[in-house]
């Protein structure tokens, strides 16, 4: 029999709307599964167990009230300890944010609860998810290994089940990698589709609050609830919510599909990884899309130019606290957002100028071949031991590993496009393998339907690692 916690949101939901389980019953089985994962992945930085049950029972109350706020009333999520929470303490990863209890909501919470979801607990990220420091989580497919970006927390919950879905945000790939490290589905929304406001920020130009899932239907469900103008953040968008559950399950015939491979099929992608897409790629293909060889050489660019960007957009944020509380920073931060500082405003000026010439020959290129999407290998290599991570390897093509797994990711951060993750196999080291979609602005319903007609041939959402519980330094606001 099926436990709960193996359900997608989709499965759960229609099942509380059946009346064959209730929100208190999903939610107590998360909260077990919390228990019995925590000691071995440390996926959350809080547990909110009452918060959560009251939370649920509510939700059921609402529902034999014959109210139903939509397919996430009474489902169990998480987010990243990087969005405020109102009266809860929101640490940031980071001993200088230590006490700091906000006094709103983020937006995202605050539709996540709209929506009827039951917030269980906030999840791990690397200090102000920047993604230096070392935090404690782990993939469950690999102790060893390196979990993903700063949304680790989050992807590792959806993995291990703790979770059925969470709130990551992708700076530079920090929801992209930890799907696909992790084996699920991560979506970086169009910049602005979904709003920053009460999430500590990283680099203001570049930061996108999106969803980690198990399936292609729960992320478009999690987006649905959480995308829309917001006037209190200054870079959202106010452009209509589409129906994301609408055509979702209309395949790929018709559909134009751009292949880049100088840049994201280079030499440097491991050959299981290649394997995996290149079996993406025919998949579309034997399914009606039309697959386009394309050329993007400022892709080369990518790299450099959002490092220039987002290295003192993060300083800027950090002026005043990292020189009240430098003794608080991990020192690996600390220096990066220290050495932010140097960095001339004539460099930021001409990487802005970069920035707009690549969003234009981005434009161009979607344009003159009519295209839908872009596919790509997610990260060119798997995951690899977290203690190997900045260390120079004899089997990953860049310097250190780390610079390979980021390799593939910023060129979406960099223009703002919609771009997805979705699991495509197993390396023949049993590590998981995601490929990249990316699509045209606010064109998020296009590309959940390729990354579905791709899901529909496959079982991989339905494998899971095999966890075991060992002793828990989990920080819980109520008992389990």
């Amino acid at each position: 029999m099926t436990r709960l916690v193996d359900l997608t949101i989709t499965e759960a939901g229609e099942r509380l709307r059946r009346g064959e389980t209730s929100s208190a019953e999903l939610t107590e089985a998360t909260l077990e599964r919390i228990t019995a994962t925590e000691p071995v992945v440390h996926a959350y930085a809080l547990v909110l167990a009452e918060r959560a049950r009251q939370a649920a029972n509510q939700a059921d109350r609402e529902r034999a009230a014959g109210e139903d706020r939509g397919p996430l009333h009474g489902i169990p999520v998480a987010v990243k300890d990087i969005c405020y929470m109102r009266g809860l303490p929101n640490e940031a990863g980071s001993r200088a944010m230590a006490g700091f209890v906000p006094e709103y909501d983020a937006t995202v919470v605050t539709k996540l609860e709209a929506a009827g979801a039951v917030i269980v607990g906030k999840t791990v990220t690397h200090e102000f998810a920047y993604g230096v420091n070392v935090p404690p989580t782990r993939t469950a497919w690999e102790l060893s290994c390196y979990p993903g970006g700063s949304s680790a927390g989050s992807g590792v919950s959806v993995t291990v089940r703790s979770a059925f879905g969470a709130i990551g945000t992708d700076t530079g790939g920090s929801i992209r990698i930890p799907a696909a490290v992790n084996g699920i589905v991560g979506l970086k929304p169009t910049y602005g589709r979904v709003s920053r406001y009460g999430v500590v920020p990283l680099g203001t130009s570049l930061d996108h609050v999106g969803p980690l899932t198990r399936t292609v239907a729960d992320c478009a469900i999690i987006l649905q609830a959480t995308a829309g103008y917001d006037a209190a953040d200054g870079g959202s968008v106010d452009v209509p919510v589409a129906d994301y559950l609408a055509g979702l399950e209309d395949g790929v015939a018709g559909l134009t599909i751009g292949v880049e491979r100088p840049f994201f099929f280079y030499d440097g992608v491991a050959p299981d990884v290649r394997r995996a897409v290149e079996g993406v790629i025919d998949t579309l293909r034997e399914r009606g899309a039309k697959i386009v060889e394309v050329s993007l050489p400022e892709l080369e660019w990518t790299p450099q130019v959002l490092m220039t960007i987002m290295a003192p957009e993060a300083s800027t944020f950090h002026r005043r606290l990292v020189r009240e509380r430098r003794g608080d920073y991990d020192p690996e931060t600390r220096g990066s957002l220290e050495m932010g500082e140097f960095i001339p405003a004539t460099h930021y000026l001409l990487a802005q100028r970069a920035r707009n010439l690549f969003r234009q020959r981005m434009r161009n290129l979607f344009e003159s071949h009519g295209l839908d999407a872009l596919l790509s290998p997610t990260m060119p290599v798997t995951t690899c031991p977290q203690a190997d991570l900045w260390n120079p390897r004899p089997d990953y093509p860049s310097e250190a590993p780390i610079l390979s797994v980021i390799h593939h990711s910023f060129s979406a951060n960099l223009v703002g496009l919609p771009a997805l993750s979705a699991p495509c196999g197993f390396s023949d080291a049993g590590l998981p393998i995601g490929f990249q979609l990316l699509g045209r602005p606010f064109a998020e319903q296009t590309i959940f339907r390729i990354a579905r007609a791709y899901e529909r041939e496959y079982d991989w959402t339905t494998m899971q690692p095999d966890v075991t519980s060992q002793e828990s330094g989990v920080r819980s606001q109520g008992s389990l």
